[in-house]
């Protein structure tokens, strides 16, 4: 069996942690009567303790109020969107009339995309790196449709270009350069969910700006997990999911970023009845008059039950702060990357950047000898409470989430694969 020597110094870690007391804000589930190491926080994150209060103040209010919940303090449902505008502003690096949560992640993409994809006979093309996750590509290549053209020739695809299949910075800039002329629209991810590249947003809007195209981040991966300043990067807008890393709930309420560059614009849009200003909304006529900044592109009115998980949420991204929590991220995938090199290389390859400012929390591990010793390798994980991530056709997403995983998951997920090794 293989002998680590690394129990002193997780313990360590875990003592030096200042954000160790939020591990008990969140229910871990268990098996076998003890915690699981939990590493999927990169699909589904956990529930905080105050998720339920949250909910349960809602069911409540709805109980003894009914209708008339809309109007009565506290967290009046008229303006209960707003409850979240402010922190989810400062996770993303926003102002505050950039951001809305509404709808979810690919509904948001298409409205976005409705607004920010206008293509010409000139300019047809949007532009996304090869590999994007499903939803992506098919809304994207829907949308090349919906307006004539063929995603044959304008849909653009930026293949991986360095091992492990990451994509470089010269190859994105390559990209939008040589297709410049035709590009109406770049949509790049925060972090690319297969590899957990993360990337500099910043830059990627320059050059599609530079080319004179649209650009758009999904940030499905990356709100909650990296360091995001969206008004700073100059994208036209960017879309995001918050049961990720944002620990909202399966299938909760989406978020949204339009630059206050467009906050008056009359740029086309699918309008609808709670994007209209708030101030003659009730007049009901039949003019649309959009809400300036990103609540204008709202549908309908806020819903309820599935913002208030979030409250809770950002609740506690606002204790520990995002410095705090990606100094605690690199420090748990600096950990996991340590192992797997000192002691694990013959069995996992790390697909990930080695550099932490292209990653988040997530390392995606080849696991060698393909696809069935991956698959055992995987099932032998969960039968012992290690629960990762698994992806076609031999690669485990292991996602340590600052807020709750510690340094003693990650020393526990490496000597579990250890004893698989050894005992095969």
């Amino acid at each position: 069996m293989t002998d680590f020597q690394h129990d002193t110094q997780a313990l360590a870690l875990d003592a030096a942690d200042p954000l160790r007391h939020l591990r008990d804000e969140f229910l871990i589930p268990q098996h076998h009567d003890v915690e699981m190491a939990y590493f999927v926080g990169n699909s589904l994150g956990l529930q905080p303790r105050g998720a339920r209060g949250c909910i349960e103040e809602v069911l409540g209010k709805w109980a003894t109020q009914a209708v008339e919940g809309h109007f009565t303090a506290p967290a009046q449902w008229m303006t209960y969107h707003e409850l979240v505008r402010e922190p989810l502003a400062r996770l993303v690096g926003a102002a505050p009339s950039e951001v809305v949560a509404m709808n979810t992640l690919t509904v948001n993409l298409h409205l976005m995309m409705v607004s920010f994809y206008r293509p010409t006979a000139e300019r047809p093309a949007i532009l996304i790196e090869a590999g994007a996750f499903p939803s992506d590509r098919h809304a994207v290549e829907s949308q090349i449709r919906f307006h004539g053209f063929d995603p044959a020739h304008d849909l653009i695809e930026v293949e991986p270009d360095e091992p492990g299949g990451t994509i470089s910075m010269e190859a994105i800039q390559r990209a939008i350069e040589t297709h410049g002329s035709r590009l109406a629209l770049v949509l790049w991810p925060g972090v690319q969910y297969r590899t957990g590249q993360a990337f500099d947003l910043g830059e990627v809007a320059r050059l599609a700006r530079a080319q004179g195209a649209n650009c758009g981040f999904d940030l499905a991966h990356a709100a909650g997990n990296i360091d995001l300043a969206l008004h700073d990067s100059g994208a036209d807008f960017a879309v995001w999911c918050h049961y990720k890393y944002l620990n909202s709930g399966p299938g909760a309420v989406a978020g949204c970023f339009v630059h206050e560059r467009h906050a008056d614009t009359d740029r086309p849009r699918f309008a609808g009845w709670w994007g209209h200003e708030a101030r003659s909304r009730f007049a009901m006529g039949p003019q649309f008059v959009p809400t300036p900044g990103a609540e204008g592109w709202q549908l309908s009115n806020p819903p309820v039950l599935a913002l208030a998980p979030l409250r809770a949420s950002l609740d506690l991204f606002d204790r520990a702060g995002m410095p705090a929590l990606r100094e605690k991220s690199r420090s748990l995938t600096g950990y996991l990357e340590s192992l797997i090199r000192d002691s694990l290389g013959d069995v996992l390859q790390v697909l990930t950047p080695a550099e932490p400012a292209r990653r988040g929390c997530q390392l995606s591990l080849r696991v060698a000898g393909g696809r069935d010793a991956g698959r055992a390798l995987f099932d032998y994980l969960a039968s012992r409470g290690v629960l990762g991530d698994w992806r076609e056709p031999d690669v485990i997403r292991i996602s340590p989430a600052p807020l709750y995983n510690t340094h003693a998951d990650v020393l526990r997920f490496a000597r579990t694969v250890a004893e698989w090794r050894d005992v095969r």
